[in-house]
């Protein structure tokens, strides 16, 4: 998903910096960039305080200032509540929730200064709905809805507008094990009016609205692309 709407933002026009883990994040770089506006790639460990800062001040060596964040890095484990491992809970939590604080704490300290920014968090459909076997993702998630209507609370005032998308049954690497198994994508198909599970694509849109001057008025939202999945 997050290399989806780094392409939507490349494709509006901006400077972008793809932030991974894995060395791939270098190779999909290059695959973006088509000679237009810069693409650039940082392989960091999101995993842990010091590893997120030192990651942002990188990147603000390579791009010299930051205009939108967008928080997409996100990691999922599946358990039974009773068993799961305090392990996977706590770098759940770490990757989901307290990378995009500290990210966003980061970021919002220069936004404020200039008096302008738009941060996009990612969210889920799992903000609202409890989930079954993924109590660490489920938690994550539900902060990261709070926390993007804490942090508009406390920065619209300075001109830093605070966002979340939470993009609902997707095709991506997360649902991939869930995927295998044809009776639940027909369930869980059935119930998206839409008809079919989302792209990586389906969130550029939105993405690039929220952080353009037409989404000035918009702050402290969490903005559901499901295809319908939770109206129905």
């Amino acid at each position: 998903m997050g290399n989806g709407i780094a392409q939507g933002f490349h494709e509006a026009g901006a400077e972008v910096l793809l932030v991974d883990v894995l060395p791939d994040v270098h190779s999909a770089a290059k695959e973006m960039n088509d000679g237009t506006v810069a693409v650039h790639a940082l392989e960091a460990d999101l995993h842990g305080k010091k590893n997120v800062v030192a990651a942002y001040e990188k990147a603000i060596d390579i791009l010299g200032d930051v205009d939108i964040l967008v928080t997409a890095a996100g990691i999922q484990h599946r358990q039974i509540a009773v068993d799961f491992e305090e392990e996977r809970w706590e770098k759940i939590l770490d990757i989901n929730l307290s990378s995009v604080f500290y990210l966003c704490q980061c970021a919002g300290k220069r936004m404020i200064e200039k008096k302008s920014g738009h941060i996009i968090n990612v969210a889920s459909l799992i903000s609202f709905f409890g989930g079954v076997m993924i109590p660490a993702y489920a938690a994550s998630k539900g902060g990261v809805a709070q926390l993007t209507m804490s942090l508009s609370n406390e920065w619209a005032g300075s001109g830093v507008n605070v966002n979340a998308i939470a993009p609902g049954y997707m095709e991506t690497a997360l649902t991939e094990t869930m995927r295998k198994y044809p009776e639940q994508v027909s369930d869980i198909t059935r119930r998206i009016p839409a008809g079919r599970w989302g792209r990586a694509d389906d969130l550029q849109g939105i993405c690039v609205f929220l952080a353009s001057e037409a989404s000035n008025y918009i702050t402290g939202a969490t903005i559901v692309v499901d295809g319908g999945y939770k109206a129905r």
